[in-house]
C-alpha cells in the first residue's frame, strides 16, 4: 500500500512538473516571443527576452528534474520498461525524447554555447534570430502538446496502434 501512495505522489508531481514546464514554454512561444518580435528596439528586446527567459529557465530546470525523476520512478514501480519496445506506447517514447531534448538544452547546450550564440545572432540580426527561436519553440511546443495528448489518452487505456 505504501508503494501505491508513493506512486500516486509521483504521478501528481509528474503532472505538476509537466504543467509548469510545458505551460511556461507555451507562454514563451505564444505570448512572449510574438510580443518581443513586434518591438522595434532590438537591444531592449534582447535584454528583456534574456531577463524573462532567464527567470523561466530556473523553473524549467526544476520542472524537468521533477518530471524526469517521477517519470522514471513510475516506469520502475510499474515495471513498464517494455513499453519502450511496444509501438502502441509511442507517447512514452516521445515523452522521453522531449524530456531528453529539453534536459540537454537546459543543462548542457544552453550554458555551454546556445546562450552566447543566440545573443550574437540577435545582435547581428534581431528579426532573423527571433524568427528562428520562435520557429524552434513552435515545433517543440507542438511535439510537447502531441505528447501530452497521447500520454493522457494512453494512460487512460486508449491505444491507437493495437
Amino acid at each position: 500500500m505504501e508503494n501505491f501512495n508513493y506512486f500516486i505522489f509521483a504521478r501528481s508531481f509528474h503532472v505538476i512538473g509537466v504543467v509548469l514546464w510545458i505551460g511556461g514554454m507555451a507562454f514563451v512561444t505564444t505570448v512572449l516571443i510574438p510580443a518581443l518580435k513586434k518591438r522595434t528596439d532590438s537591444t531592449n528586446k534582447l535584454e528583456l527576452f534574456e531577463q524573462i527567459e532567464g527567470e523561466f529557465a530556473a523553473q524549467a530546470k526544476l520542472a524537468t528534474v521533477i518530471t524526469g525523476i517521477s517519470g522514471f520512478y513510475m516506469l520502475d514501480v510499474m515495471n513498464a520498461w517494455e513499453r519502450y519496445q511496444q509501438l502502441e506506447y509511442w507517447w512514452v517514447h516521445l515523452m522521453t525524447l522531449i524530456w531528453f531534448l529539453f534536459t540537454l538544452v537546459l543543462f548542457v547546450l544552453e550554458p555551454l554555447f546556445l546562450h552566447r550564440w543566440f545573443h550574437q545572432q540577435a545582435e547581428k540580426n534581431s528579426i532573423k534570430a527571433f524568427a528562428l527561436v520562435h520557429q524552434i519553440h513552435k515545433v517543440l511546443l507542438a511535439l510537447s502538446l502531441l505528447t501530452v495528448f497521447g500520454a493522457v489518452a494512453g494512460a487512460h487505456g486508449y491505444h491507437w496502434l493495437n
